[in-house]
């Protein structure tokens, strides 16, 4: 019969087992705060934000830069590396929504003329996950990984339209906040149920409530059960809001209808 061999823990009696934060819990640590700040910054300000000593930051961003994970600049500001951009690449490939979603996102920026984004959901926040520009090269502030607060635009609203009432609320509790314009909502009960509303009508509008004088129309990407999984939506001036020529509501709408078609959900959808 094998012998049970017990392991040794030379532990005081009663002392609990100590956390410890692995050197890849570390690293991911300081990927995400440079992802949130959308800047470069200093190892000390990284070890200050996060809670780490700063003799286990410099390890980790020497093992980091070395392997091209993270940039160091001048003034020794880190920033993320380019081997990221390649494993997001190649990520990107495998997607099967992002890749239907920018196939049909390139055919709305033809048709209508205008500036396209596909956007998702990164926790409490929206992403935009890919864009085009339109002709006219009207400029918006959020480019490719931008990310804004859900009550702040019409894709992040109808996001988590899909969700419980109670989770809603929940969410839009412990993220919405002021916009730069002061016009986004930001009352948890009053978006939990335009979410919903948005979701179900197949349209989210918001004009001049992250931007001044810029407007959103949304349509979402919902899969066979239901849940929305991204949005796809034209960026215009306001005064393009209600235009007939072409239909930029009826565009977009069919837009995310072709695409859900494409990937095999919800064929049947109500137009």
């Amino acid at each position: 019969m094998p012998k049970t061999v017990a392991k040794h823990d030379d532990r005081p009696a009663g002392e609990p087992r100590r956390s410890r934060t692995s050197g890849i819990d570390r690293a991911l640590q300081i990927l995400d705060y440079l992802q949130k700040t959308e800047r470069p910054a200093t190892a000390y300000e990284i070890a200050r934000d996060i809670g780490a000593p700063l003799s286990t930051i410099y390890v980790i961003v020497d093992d980091l830069v070395e392997k091209e994970l993270l940039d160091r600049h001048d003034g020794g500001l880190l920033w993320l590396g380019p081997r990221l951009y390649h494993y997001g690449l190649t990520y990107a490939r495998t997607l099967d929504l992002l890749n239907v979603a920018v196939q049909e996102m390139h055919e709305l920026a033809e048709s209508s003329g205008e500036t396209i984004q596909i956007c998702g959901r990164d926790g409490d926040q929206m992403v935009v996950l890919a864009m085009e520009e339109g002709k006219d090269h009207f400029q918006v502030t959020s480019r490719v990984g931008t990310r804004s607060p859900l009550n702040w635009t019409a894709s992040g609203r109808m996001l988590i339209g899909h969700l419980p009432e109670a989770e809603r609320r929940e969410i839009f509790a412990r993220s919405a906040t002021v916009s730069p314009t002061g016009r986004a909502e930001t009352d948890k009960d009053v978006l939990a149920r335009t979410a919903a509303a948005a979701l179900e009508e197949g349209l989210s509008i918001q004009a001049g409530e992250s931007d001044f004088s810029v407007a959103c129309i949304a349509a979402p990407v919902c899969d066979n059960q239901g849940a929305c999984r991204a949005t796809i939506s034209i960026v215009v001036p306001d005064i393009k809001l209600r235009q007939k020529n072409p239909d930029l509501i009826a565009l977009v709408k069919t837009s995310a209808r072709r695409i859900e078609a494409r990937l095999g959900w919800r064929p049947n959808r109500s137009q």
